[in-house]
């Protein structure tokens, strides 16, 4: 019967870790109206970096380091990939970054699944939306979401890993303009 009651005891104590590091992460979510990090984004082996503001709801501008003045932007609804001899517009909802950018979204995601823990590190949720994958990551000390990884519309594999993060900065309404097709 002791037997038991330490199990029961010892799975009640993961059970309330775990929500304990949902709370967390969804309190993090919810007070965090924008975020500006540095980025390193692998897509198939070819890497990339740059520097990236994420404005909740649905609003991104990255600019890509040594590539072609290459910018990634959303207002919310479209989303524009543009370099010097390319532009491309894309409907937000049809992308991975739709769901990656709303902030509710994932709160309500994350409240349903179960997370896993990789290394005491990172901790990872799968979000399966309109049969695509995403694996969203945030880090175990701070809560902060910092990476992710899925397919994107043209099918290939990439891995976007976060850091330098600030939070809450006051922005430019301009930022979120999509550019001007060449």
């Amino acid at each position: 019967m002791l037997r038991i009651y330490l199990i029961l005891f010892f799975f009640a104590l993961t059970f309330e870790s775990n929500a304990d590091v949902k709370e967390k992460i969804i309190e993090n979510l919810k007070n965090t109206n924008n975020l500006n990090f540095n980025f390193e984004q692998n897509t198939n082996g070819k890497i990339e970096n740059g520097n990236c503001t994420i404005e909740y709801p649905k609003k991104i501008f990255c600019e890509y380091s040594r590539s072609n003045n290459k910018i990634l932007v959303s207002n919310g609804k479209s989303l524009v990939v543009k370099t010097i001899t390319s532009y491309y517009r894309y409907p937000l909802d049809k992308t991975p970054l739709g769901v990656i950018l709303d902030k509710n979204f994932l709160i309500n995601k994350i409240n349903y699944l179960k997370e896993r823990k990789i290394d005491n590190k990172l901790i990872n949720f799968k979000i399966i939306d309109n049969n695509s994958e995403i694996n969203i990551f945030f880090d175990n000390e701070t809560f902060d979401l910092i990476g992710w990884q899925n397919i994107d519309i043209y099918q290939n594999f990439n891995i976007t890993y976060i850091s330098s993060i600030r939070k809450n900065r006051i922005l430019p309404k301009s930022l979120f303009d999509l550019p001007a097709q060449n």
